[in-house]
């Protein structure tokens, strides 16, 4: 009998192995940072990968009940009200504040939202327009910079001692002929299988 008795009791630590009674799965860190605990969440939700994860909605934003349209009539905190009728003066008081509040809250919000678009649409455009001017500056380089290139060019084909005029015919010849082939190329543009 105490053989069976010594048994019982080997069970019930085996069951009670956890500590404090709880089971190895209801074990959670709690002395965990915050950091830690996110970590203990994410082993956890990749331990079983096909278990479905429920993401609760976002609650909408709190609105207060509107105001009852009959309302009973009653005493104010003026004298003649009695203590039996003040309670419901002061809980109906207590509604429309909480009602104003919420009201002055939202035009506040509206208010600074309206404001940060104006301002966002002002830097928006601010930033375009600066863009635009760097743009057309870059332009601008580029094309003085091509210009200069071509006149570059122009000073090394000239002779030192040479005729002049005959290089300007070389070169007025060779322009020619540069414009007859882009006319070849723009007179065809839709032809296919090329030339």
């Amino acid at each position: 009998m105490s053989n069976s008795a010594s048994e019982g009791k080997t069970d019930e630590k085996e069951r009670n192995k956890g500590g404090r009674g709880r089971r190895e799965e209801d074990k959670r860190p709690y002395h965990l940072s915050a950091k830690g605990q996110q970590k203990y969440q994410l082993e956890k939700l990749m331990a079983d990968p096909e278990k479905p994860v429920e993401v609760p909605d976002m609650k909408p934003d709190w609105k207060p009940p509107e105001p009852p349209e009959f309302k009973r009539f009653y005493m104010g905190s003026s004298a003649g009200a009695g203590s039996e009728v003040f309670h419901v003066y002061r809980h109906l008081r207590r509604y429309e504040s909480i009602r104003q509040d919420w009201i002055r809250e939202t035009a506040e919000k509206e208010d600074k939202d309206a404001e940060f678009q104006m301002r966002l649409a002002e830097k928006r455009a601010a930033a375009e327009q600066k863009t635009a001017k760097k743009r057309a500056k870059r332009l601008k380089k580029k094309q003085l910079k091509e210009k200069k290139i071509l006149l570059d060019k122009k000073t090394e084909k000239l002779p030192v001692g040479g005729d002049i005029e005959e290089q300007a015919k070389r070169d007025e010849s060779e322009n020619d002929d540069d414009d007859d082939d882009d006319d070849d190329a723009y007179e065809n543009p839709f032809v296919i299988g090329g030339k």
